[in-house]
C-alpha cells in the first residue's frame, strides 16, 4: 500500500467551491486560501444557517492508545466517507494538527490510507495560519507583562506568581525553564519562566471554546496572568493586551474548510492537546457544521478519559450542543498492549509474538475497553465500538472484542476497514452509528459546577480514571485556595495527565484501581473557562524522540513534499 502522501497526493480534489455546496453554503460563504481546495468560512453564515435543523451530533473517541495511536482521526474521516455510502450527509470536524507531533514521532493529523483530509500537506503544516496567529497572541502579551515590570510595574505584579508562559508550535524541551531578562538594564527584569507547546497554550483553548467575535475578546479581557504583591489576580484586560490579541486572532476565528479523498466536507479549526488542554476542535466550526448535514462527526483528543469526558463537560457546556452518539476506536494491538505483556514503542516494530493470535491476552487488555465504555455511559452517551482492523489481526480475536464490547454496554461493536478501503470500508459501522444515534439516550454532565474544585477533581478522577483517593502537593492547595477566593471556582475542570494510562502513570496499564491520583500544580484558565490541574510529571512542552520524523521530511527535485508520513 502507498505511503499516505502518495494517496494524497494522487487524489482528485474538487475546488472547495464545490465543497461548501454539499453543505449548502455559497460562493459568498467562504474566502479560497492560498489553493482551491482551502477555504475560510465566513462567520455571518451562523445567522444565515439559524433556522436549519440541527443534526445528529457523533463523537468519535477511543480506549487508551499505543504510543502509535489507534486511529480516531482515521475512523473520523472513514466514518465521514461512509455515511454517503449509505445515503447520508455527513460533515466531519477535526482540529489542526501541531507541527510538535507531526515532526516528532505521532505523525499528523490528516486521517491516513484511504481516509484523509486532503490536501494532506498543507492540512498537517501551516494551512491557513491559525496556530501561528496563536503564538503571536501568546507571545504578544507575554511581552507586555515583561514590559510592565521594567516600566516600574505599575500593576504591582508579583513576579514569582506570573503563569503565562511563551509559546512555539514546536516540541523543544530545551525550552521548558528559561530565564529571561539577562543582560543590561533595557533588556527587562530577570525571571524564570519558560515555553509551552502553542497548542497547549490558553489562547487556543479560548480560539476552541469561543462563540463569536466579541466573545473571544471578553475571553482575552479575562485572561489571568499572576497575581499582584496583595494576592488579586492579574488580567490581560489590564496589561492592556486583550485588544491587540483580538486583531491577531481576527482571521483565526474563523474556521477551515477542506475535504476528504471522497470529496466529503471537512472543517479543520482549532487544535489544543487533550493531555494537556481540552482536546477538541472548536465550538464555532461545530455551530455551523450541525447546521450543514445529517450528521456532524467530530473527534476527541486521545482516549475517553481525557478528550471525550472534556468534551462532554468543557465543550458541550459551553456550546449547548448534546452528543447523540459516541464511537470508541478500538484496535486488537492496544488490547494486548493493555495486557501488561508486550512494550509498544513509537518509530519501533510491534513485537514478534505480539502479531500471533492471542485471545487471551486480547480479553485481559479489554480490561481498558470495558472501563471506557462505562465512561462514556456515564455520560447517558450510547456507545458504539469501532474495530480499527489490521492485516495482522485475527478472526478469533475480532469476535472477541465484539462479545465482550456489546456485554460491557456498547450498542455493537463494527468491523472498520476504511484505512485500506475509505468509506466502503466503514459502512457496517455508519450503520451502527445510524441506529446508535436513533437510540433513546439522555446526556449528562459528570459533576454540577457549583462543586468545590476539589470535588470536581475527585469526581473526574474516582468515576473515570478509577483512582481511591486524590493528592495535593501544597502548592496545588495554595492555588486552589486562591482561585477559589478569586470566585473561579465554579468553573469546569480540564484535568492534565499521561494518555497512555487511565492512571497519572504511563506504566500502568488496562483498567488501574484502587491508586492514589496526584495533582502537582493547578492552573486557572479563566478566559478559556476551566482550572487546570497538572498531574503527576505531566509536561506542557514536549521533546523530540532520537529520531523525530522531520529527519525524513524533505524537498524533492521537482520541488515535491516528500517523507511526510
Amino acid at each position: 500500500m502507498d505511503s499516505d502522501l502518495a494517496i494524497a497526493q494522487q487524489a482528485t480534489l474538487k475546488p472547495v467551491s464545490q465543497i461548501a455546496e454539499q453543505m449548502g453554503l455559497e460562493p459568498d460563504d467562504l474566502d479560497v486560501y492560498g489553493t482551491p481546495y482551502v477555504a475560510k468560512l465566513r462567520l455571518d453564515v451562523l445567522d444565515k444557517l439559524k433556522d436549519r435543523p440541527n443534526a445528529r451530533y457523533i463523537d468519535v473517541t477511543a480506549i487508551t492508545p499505543t504510543p502509535l495511536g489507534e486511529g480516531k482521526s482515521t475512523t473520523t474521516v472513514g466514518l465521514g466517507q461512509a455515511m454517503k455510502h449509505i445515503g447520508k450527509r455527513a460533515v466531519i470536524a477535526l482540529r489542526q494538527p501541531s507541527m510538535g507531533p507531526t515532526f516528532g514521532i505521532k505523525g499528523g493529523a490528516a486521517g491516513g490510507g484511504y481516509a484523509q483530509v486532503v490536501p494532506m500537506d498543507v492540512f498537517n503544516l501551516h494551512l491557513t495560519g491559525d496556530i501561528h496567529a496563536v503564538s503571536a497572541a501568546n507571545n504578544l502579551l507575554a511581552a507586555m507583562i515583561d514590559n510592565k515590570l521594567m516600566r516600574g510595574n505599575p500593576l504591582n505584579i508579583d513576579p514569582y506568581s506570573i503563569t503565562w508562559k511563551r509559546v512555539v508550535d514546536m516540541n523543544d524541551r530545551a525550552l521548558r525553564n528559561i530565564i529571561v531578562g539577562l543582560g543590561e538594564k533595557l533588556d527587562g527584569v530577570p525571571r524564570q519562566t519558560g515555553f509551552d507547546i502553542a497548542v497547549a497554550s490558553e489562547v487556543m483553548a479560548i480560539l476552541a471554546l469561543t462563540t463569536s467575535l466579541e466573545d473571544m475578546r471578553e475571553r482575552f479581557e479575562r485572561i489571568v496572568i499572576g497575581l499582584t504583591n496583595d494576592k488579586t489576580p492579574v488580567t490581560a484586560g489590564q496589561i492592556g493586551a486583550a485588544g491587540a490579541m483580538t486583531v491577531l486572532m481576527r482571521e483565526a476565528l474563523r474556521p477551515n474548510l477542506l475535504q476528504t479523498l471522497e470529496n466529503t466536507p471537512a472543517l479543520v479549526h482549532a487544535g489544543p492537546f487533550a493531555n494537556i488542554a481540552h482536546g477538541n476542535s472548536s465550538i464555532l466550526a461545530d455551530m455551523i457544521g450541525i447546521k450543514c448535514g445529517d450528521y456532524l462527526i467530530t473527534e476527541s483528543g486521545f482516549g475517553a478519559d481525557i478528550g471525550a469526558e472534556k468534551f462532554f463537560n468543557i465543550k458541550c457546556r459551553y456550546s449547548g450542543l448534546k452528543p447523540d452518539a459516541a464511537v470508541l476506536v478500538v484496535t486488537v494491538r492496544a488490547l494486548k498492549s493493555h495486557s501488561g505483556r508486550y512494550k509498544v514503542v513509537a518509530g519501533k516494530p510491534l513485537p514478534p509474538e505480539m502479531l500471533e493470535c492471542n485471545v487471551g491476552d486480547v480479553e485481559a487488555g479489554a480490561a481498558n475497553m470495558i472501563k471506557q465504555i462505562e465512561n462514556l455511559n456515564l455520560h447517558g452517551v450510547t456507545p458504539v465500538v469501532a474495530i480499527n482492523v489490521f492485516e495482522s489481526d485475527h478472526p478469533e480475536e475480532i469476535a472477541a472484542i465484539k462479545r465482550l464490547a456489546v456485554e460491557a454496554g456498547a450498542l455493537g461493536a463494527a468491523e472498520a476497514r476504511h484505512h485500506a478501503l475509505g468509506g466502503k470500508g466503514a459502512i457496517e459501522l455508519a450503520e451502527m452509528v445510524v441506529s446508535a444515534a436513533e437510540t433513546p439516550s439522555e446526556f449528562r454532565y459528570l459533576y454540577d459546577l457549583d462543586q468545590p474544585i476539589k470535588a470536581k477533581i475527585e469526581t473526574i478522577a474516582t468515576k473515570i480514571y478509577g483512582a481511591a483517593e486524590v493528592s495535593y502537593e501544597p502548592l496545588a492547595e495554595r492555588q486552589i485556595r486562591d482561585y477559589e477566593a478569586s470566585g473561579f471556582g465554579n468553573l469546569p475542570i480540564c484535568m492534565a495527565k499521561t494518555h497512555l494510562s487511565l492512571s497519572h502513570d504511563a506504566s500502568l496499564k488496562g483498567a488501574p484501581s484502587g491508586f492514589t491520583f496526584p495533582i502537582r500544580e493547578v492552573r486557572a484558565s479563566v478566559g478559556a473557562g476551566f482550572i487546570y490541574p497538572i498531574c503527576g510529571d505531566m509536561r506542557t512542552m514536549p521533546g523530540l524522540s532520537q529520531h523525530p520524523a522531520a529527519e525524513q521530511v524533505d524537498i524533492d527535485e521537482q520541488g515535491n513534499i516528500v517523507g511526510l508520513f
